[in-house]
This record gives structure tokens, C-alpha cells and sequence, in this order.
């Protein structure tokens, strides 16, 4: 139910599309599964699991066995094979390989207020919750992300980046800013 498909679509045999889908001139594969979702102009291979509520937007090829859940948004984009954005992640303008996990909350930063950069996420690399990936950037094959980082230099391969501030703790800082504000 609430499912629409328009234009030059193709669905591969055994998909499930919907409910509440809108699909656009899309090449779907064999076992795809496409939940309360939104895809335009884009190629997913064979097994891929999408949604709830994701956006595939266009120009984007989503390969065999990948997982993209709930309130993810891909743009411009190819996803390698068996890889993971389960949730709440913006990967514009990359290119991703295969066996990647994206944690929560991952972005892929890709404009600089003048133009779009690429961001390239080699294999089975790893990264941590609440990252920002600056493009252009490279994360090499196997590196892991600490969680909270936010990358501006390339990862080599099998290196671990964190990249943010250590914790610093302001003891009574709470009770001096409320004394200043309200002027006493």
C-alpha cells in the first residue's frame, strides 16, 4: 500500500517495495527490500535491504547485500557490497567499498561553500558513531575512526584516527555563569 514506481524502473524478482515507497527510474536487483522509503535515479544490486524512512537520492549504486536503515540519506554515491549505514547517516558524494560499517550518525562532509568534494572509504573500514568525514578525505583500508571525530587528513590503511579534543571538565563553571547572569 502507498507505494509508487515511475518512470524507467526495473524490479528484479523476489523484491519487496514498500509499503509507503516511492521509487523513480531505478534498476532494482533480485531480493531487494525497500521499506516506507524514497529512491530517484539510482541502481541497487541484488539483496539490499533499505529503510525505514531512508533517501536514496540520484546517481547513487547501492551494490549486493548492503544495509542502509532508518533515516539514512545517500547522494551521488556507490556503496561497496555488504556494507552498513543502519542509521541516522548522510554519505553525499563517495565512494565507498565493501564491508565498510558507518555508525550512527555518520556524516560525510562534502561541501565547502564553494564546491562539492568526494569523500573515498576504502574496505572493511570502520567508522565510529558521530563522525564527520571532511572531504576530501580518504579513509584506507581496514582504518578504523575513533567515534566523534572529525576527519580533515587521510587515514593510512589498518590506523586508528581520533580526531577531537580530549574531555576537560570546568568544576563549578555551572554556578559562576548563572552568578553572571544574573548579576548578582
Amino acid at each position: 500500500p502507498g507505494t509508487i514506481i515511475e518512470g524507467k524502473t526495473t524490479v528484479g524478482k523476489g523484491s519487496i517495495l514498500g509499503p509507503n515507497t516511492m521509487i523513480v527510474d531505478c534498476q532494482i536487483g533480485e531480493d531487494v527490500r525497500i521499506n516506507s522509503s524514497q529512491c530517484y535515479e539510482s541502481r541497487i544490486d541484488s539483496g539490499a535491504k533499505i529503510g525505514p524512512f531512508s533517501h536514496i537520492r540520484p546517481h547513487c549504486h547501492i551494490k549486493s547485500g548492503v544495509k542502509i536503515g532508518a533515516y539514512v540519506e545517500v547522494k551521488n554515491a556507490n556503496i561497496g557490497d555488504k556494507t552498513s549505514l543502519a542509521h541516522l547517516c548522510y554519505v553525499g558524494d563517495a565512494d565507498v567499498g565493501s564491508k565498510v560499517n558507518f555508525g550512527c550518525g555518520t556524516i560525510t562532509v562534502n561541501y565547502d561553500g564553494v564546491k562539492k568534494h568526494r569523500t573515498t572509504v576504502e574496505d572493511e573500514a570502520f567508522i565510529g558513531c558521530n563522525s564527520n568525514l571532511v572531504a576530501p578525505v580518504k579513509i584506507g583500508r581496514g582504518a578504523y575512526v575513533a567515534a566523534g571525530s572529525t576527519v580533515t587528513d587521510e587515514v593510512p590503511p589498518d590506523a586508528l584516527a581520533i580526531a577531537r579534543c580530549r574531555q576537560t571538565n570546568k568544576e563549578n563553571w555551572v554556578a559562576a555563569w548563572k552568578k553572571k547572569k544574573s548579576g548578582v
